[in-house]
Formats: C-alpha cells, structure tokens, sequence
C-alpha cells in the first residue's frame, strides 16, 4: 500500500480552530494534526516510533518571550497524539549543548527535563537534540519501510545518492542520543552547503539503517516532503520488483483449526521455556496469515533471512534481534527443540556482547517475541494481546522491509553489536514499562452467554484484573457490545452452543486469537417451566441440550486445549511448570434448592453440578480446577423484568421484596455474582467448589 498524502487544508484549519478553542496556539495545532497524519500510516511509523517537533514560542511567567522546542514526549503515539504530547523545551539551553564534544545519556534527559517549560511533562524524545540542532520550523521523523528498504543495504549511500542526489543528507548509523545529534548536524550543514551551491534547497535526511527525516518552514511543508520522499523509495523498490521474474503466489491461510492445533502447544512450550528462566509462565500470541506473512514464512530462504537483523534498531525492544523459525506441522518435540536452540543463541548473543560492554549488562529474558511458522505464518508474542499485536505488526514491517530490500539488493541492517547497543539501552527499555500486572494479566478467560446480565458483568469483572477476553453469546451483537464495555482487545463471536461445529469453530478462533486458553466460565443458559408432570418431552431434552450437553461440549473443548498447553516432553512431566486451566460453572441454586414448575432447568442444573464435580475429580491431577456457582434472584435474561412481576405477585410481595428475599434482605447483582466468579478464579488451591452467591438462602445451601 503506498504512501498518500492525506494533507487536507479544510482539515488542518479545522485541527487550528478545534485546538484553539482550548487555548491551543496554532502552531502546536498544526504539528499535532501532521504529526497525526504521519502517525496514521503504518508504512510511515508503528506503535510509538518516530518523532515530531515544531519551534514556536511561548510566553513566561514574567511576560518575556522564551524560544522553545515542542517535540514528541515519551509515552506518546503519534498515530493519537494530542497537544500535550509535544512537551515544550527551552531551546536556547538544548542548542547550546553542541559545544559540548560529548554527553551521557543520563545527562542528556536530565537537561532536556531542566528545561521543560511544564516540569510535570512527559520526557522529550531521546532524539529532541537533533530536532533541536536543525534549523527548521517544522521536523518530522519516520521509520518508512520504503525507505528502510534502501537504507538497510551494503551499498545504501550509493542508492540513496542515486534516488534523491543532493536533495538530502546521508548519516551514517549512529546510536541515537548526543552522537547522533552532533553527526546529524554535520551532515545536514555539509549537505545544504551543497545544495545551496547547486541552487537547490536541501528537503530531507536520510539515517543509514534507522530512518528518514524531513523538514520545512511549514507543517504542510515538511508533511509533504516526507510523502514526497518515501514515494520516490517505493517507486524504486517498484522498478526493483518490476524487473524480477513474477513469484509464484502464496498460498491462502490455513484454516483457523490448523492454527489451533499449533499454537497452545507452542504456547506451553514458551511456558515451560519461560519458567527455567524465572519468566512469567503465560505469554499471549497473535497469528498473522496475511499474504505478505505467508510470502516470508514458506520461501526457502526463511532460515537465512531470519539471522540477519531487525528492519530497524528500535524495533529489537519489542520482536528481539530475530524471529524464531519452527517447522511446518510442527510436533510438541520439534517446537522445544527449535526454542531450545533459540534460548542457547540468544544466551550467546548476550554473553558476547556482554563482554565487549564490561560485563555490566543484566540479561533480558531470552524468550522469542516472534515466531515464523511456514504453512501458518508470522505469531506476535507478548505479556499482553496488545503486546502481541505490537510485536505481530513490527514482525509484518520487518517481512514487508525485508522483501523489499531482497528486490533491491541486499537486507543488511545493523549488526549484532549495534543491535545489543539498542537493545540494552536504557533509555529505550524504558519505554516498555515496569508496571505491577493485574492479577490475571497474561490470562485469557472464555465467557459464554456474555451478552447476558450475568454474562457481561462477568466478562468486566475479568476484564478489571487483566484478563484477555473471548465472548461467546447466540447473540452476536450482544457479545460485540459487552466487549466494547470491557475496554480491551476483547474477541466477541456469535456461537450457538448447542451447535457442535458452531462450537469447533468458536474455540478454533479464539486459540488461533489468543494463541490458547486458561479459564472457562460457563454460563450460558435458559429455563424451561412447567410441572414434570405435563411437560413436554421436546422441552426437557432441549434443556439439557443447552443447561447441560452445551456446557459439556464448552468444557470438553477446553479440555483440549488446556491438554494441548501442557504437551511437552512426557519424560519430564513431573518437573515442567504446567499451565493447567480453569471450568467455572453457573449450575444456580435450582441445582441445589429444586423450584415449583422448573424441573426441566432445575434438573439439568443438578446434571451440571455433577459434571463440575466430575471434572474436578478427573482434572485435578493435570493441574486444572472446576469450581461452580450457585447463584439467584439475579436480574438477567433468564430473570427478566416480566418474569419479576410474575413470581412476586405469585407470592404477593412487592418486586423489591421479592429480589431481597434472603437472609440479608439485600437484592443479589450480577456484578455480586462475576465476583464470585473472579474470586474463584484466584483461589489457585481450590476445586470442586460450589460458591453460593444468594444473600442467604437455607435451602439452598450446601451443607
């Protein structure tokens, strides 16, 4: 997909008068509308990469007028960036560090925060140097893969020179900070010295094997020229393309159950990997089977092009310096063997650079964070779905990099040394965060009936710990809706349960998803009345169909899954860290406190309340917990507001008197019971449990 200019004025002057209705000057209005541009197309920048500033003033205390810098803030991503993420720097102070022949890192940030006009700011960019010793208004930054296709090859200033002439300065790599500013500088004055002389005026800089730079008096301008410069790349990389005999197309994606049937088993392994480093157990993962993906995956070469680097040295931080490759069709014994051997280099990798650092550096964890499966594709992994897909994306701008420099030339980028440089700085690792996780981070929970009361409190209540969240409801949109209130990369499918490949599929989605499963909470369900007596054959069997067989059916799946996860090596099972897994079931109190005229849900409950123990005996051994819920009076589909009305006058009680019939006179929610459930959910040495959420009713407790 090439890069388009978007620049709209009507747009740009809506972005003045919105920002300036907050007190915004125009200006900043205009750098966070361009930066918004640039930061909207993945060709051009991903998940918090590159960088934007605007020189403007700003008035002081005092009433003078202070020159300043507004550049990219850490912690800001300009594909959502707003005024504040251009935290303004005195300029003055950040110019006159050119003077200086070196500075640390640390005291590099410790002056670009002196000089905040707002001390509460986020830190400016590890790169604010260089926009400062520019001399243009407008400066913008990108990591195009366009442009990283010609920049990452041996002879890159030749092609660079031979795309752009003197048009833009050429620096050679350089780890960002205070040296690369300085070589920046130089370049850029050597260079516009150049074109001045040749009556032209200089537009952009290109970073050898990280980036490309533009920059102009305007905003449009310097938007322009960054769109201007990467179409030049693509339209090389074009007749590169053009003049190579037509490739034979890739493949389509295998179908999502062959994506289930590897990745819980490549998820295990990373777990067993995980727990012999001292790592957290449960990664998450994200399958790409996109055709750029499958391209890269089921060529020849994968192997080789695997070792050769990064597209850009940022993104190590987040993808490692290589992906794994395992097999296609790969066995549980064949993924340990590849992640063995992965885990032995990287260690390695560290060791030996390591040494020529001082042997100062503490070891990240050597776990891959991206995994390269021909037949399957590219799998993101990270602590988090939306870890997961960050390093899923950076894994497709590396395949889209990496074939198209292949067309060009040569995929050469940074070497190990300059790879383990970013990688281990910490002013780049600070950008992943020390946060504590919630208590069921990196967890990914099942919920069906999640369109119901019962059922979307539920999926919030896992959702507010940290859990990632699949949501199965017969309703579809329902399911949408309780995801989108649960603020997260939630999945939501419409599934009949009751339907066996309705199921299959279900499940094989949100494996291929989330890249397997660690709780289940089985709610989904509907009451049938009438007295046994009369009732009718057809109604009981679909009772049990949905209240009974469709909870088994759920758990049965789950079950496979969870088996799947712990499919390492027989011979050292009893040492393995095992992920286990989790059935919570919604058996209500008609399990235990039978009601007039509901046997047909009442008996069914019962069912299920032995089907929860009968897992818990069977499951237990292998690490997995079946617990239950015993719940009622719980405004939700199944108790609706007719239903109320219905059964309190049946008793002659008010509405409210009837939902507070219990011992603490108290109406039961449906948050009350997904608390339950989540209080379940951590009651890691707990199985065969019925927790009863009813307010207090004697006849429905257990013992």
């Amino acid at each position: 997909m090439p890069v388009l200019n978007r620049w709209s004025d009507a747009a740009a002057a809506g972005a003045v008068a919105a920002y300036g209705a907050q007190g915004v000057p125009e200006a900043l209005a205009l750098r966070t509308y361009s930066a918004r541009l640039l930061g909207a197309d993945p060709g051009l920048v991903l998940h918090g990469g590159g960088n934007t500033s605007v020189k403007t003033t700003v008035t002081g205390l005092l009433g003078e007028t202070i020159p300043v810098l507004c550049v990219k803030g850490s912690g800001w991503d300009l594909a959502t960036i707003e005024p504040p993420g251009h935290p303004a720097v005195r300029l003055e102070p950040l110019q006159a560090l050119r003077a200086l022949e070196s500075l640390s890192d640390e005291a590099m940030v410790a002056a670009q925060r002196q000089n905040l006009i707002d001390p509460a700011a986020p830190n400016p960019s590890v790169e604010a140097l260089l926009h400062a010793f520019l001399p243009h208004t407008y400066v913008d930054h990108t990591h195009s893969i366009a442009l990283l296709a010609l920049a990452d090859q041996p002879d890159a200033e030749a092609i660079c020179r031979q795309v752009y002439g003197d048009r833009v300065a050429v620096v050679p790599y350089v780890m960002p900070g205070f040296d690369l500013a300085l070589a920046a500088a130089a370049a850029y004055e050597q260079a516009a010295a150049r074109a001045a002389a040749l009556g032209i005026e200089l537009e952009g800089m290109v970073l050898l094997k990280h980036g490309l730079f533009s920059f102009g008096a305007t905003a449009k301008q310097s938007y322009e020229r960054m769109v201007a410069l990467v179409r030049q790349a693509e339209q090389r990389i074009e007749l590169a393309q053009g003049a190579q005999a037509p490739s034979q197309p890739a493949p389509g994606p295998a179908p999502s159950s062959a994506a289930a049937a590897v990745l819980p088993v490549l998820r295990g392994a990373l777990a067993r990997a995980a727990g012999a480093q001292g790592a957290p157990l449960r990664w998450l993962l994200d399958l790409r089977a996109t055709p750029l993906a499958l391209e890269l995956v089921n060529d020849p070469r994968l192997a080789e092009w695997a070792g050769r680097g990064v597209a850009t040295p940022d993104h190590v931080i987040r993808t490692k310096a290589s992906p794994l490759v395992v097999p296609a069709e790969p066995t549980a014994a064949q993924i340990e063997q590849a992640l063995a051997a992965y885990i032995a280099t990287y260690q390695a990798y560290f060791q030996r650079q390591n040494a020529r650092a001082g042997g100062i550096k503490t070891p990240l964890d050597p776990l891959p964070r991206l995994v390269a499966i021909p037949g399957l594709g590219l799998v993101g992994i990270g602590k988090s779905a939306a870890d997961a897909s960050v390093a899923a994306d950076l894994g497709l701008a590396w395949a889209r990099t990496l074939l198209a420099a292949e067309a060009v030339g040569r995929f050469e980028p940074v070497g190990e040394a300059d790879t383990f440089a970013m990688e281990y700085w910490s002013l780049e690792q600070a950008k992943l965060g020390k946060g504590s996780e919630k208590p069921l981070a990196r967890q990914v929970v099942l919920v069906t009936g999640a369109g119901g009361g019962i059922g979307a409190a539920t999926a919030r209540a896992f959702a507010a710990q940290g859990a990632e969240l699949a949501l199965l409801d017969r309703d579809g949109d329902s399911a949408a809706l309780t995801a989108k209130a649960c603020g997260r990369q939630a999945l939501a499918l419409a599934c009949d349960l009751t339907d066996p490949a309705a199921l299959r599929e279900a499940m094989d989605q949100v494996v291929a998803r989330f890249g397997g499963l660690d709780l289940v909470v089985s709610n989904a369900g509907a009451a049938w009345s009438g007295a046994m007596a009369n009732l009718a054959d057809a109604d009981l069997r679909a009772s049990f169909e949905l209240n009974l067989f469709a909870h088994q059916a759920v758990a049965q799946a789950a079950m496979a899954v969870f088996r799947a996860q712990d499919s390492g090596d027989a011979s050292q099972a009893a040492s393995r860290p095992v992920l286990g897994g989790q059935l919570l079931f919604n058996v209500s109190k008609q399990a235990l406190n039978p009601g007039p005229n509901f046997g047909a849900y009442g008996i069914a409950k019962a069912a299920l309340l032995a089907l929860m123990r009968q897992y818990a005996l069977e499951g237990g051994a292998e690490g997995i917990r079946s617990n239950a819920i015993n719940a009622d009076r719980i405004r939700s589909g199944l108790l609706d507001d007719a239903m109320i009305r219905t059964r309190s006058a049946a008793r002659g009680l008010s509405e409210t008197d009837y939902m507070a019939g219990n011992l603490l006179s108290r109406e039961v929610r449906a948050s009350d019971v997904a608390d339950a459930f989540v209080s379940l959910a951590l009651l890691e040495r707990s199985t065969g449990v019925v927790l009863t959420v009813d307010g207090g009713n004697v006849a429905a407790m257990v013992r």
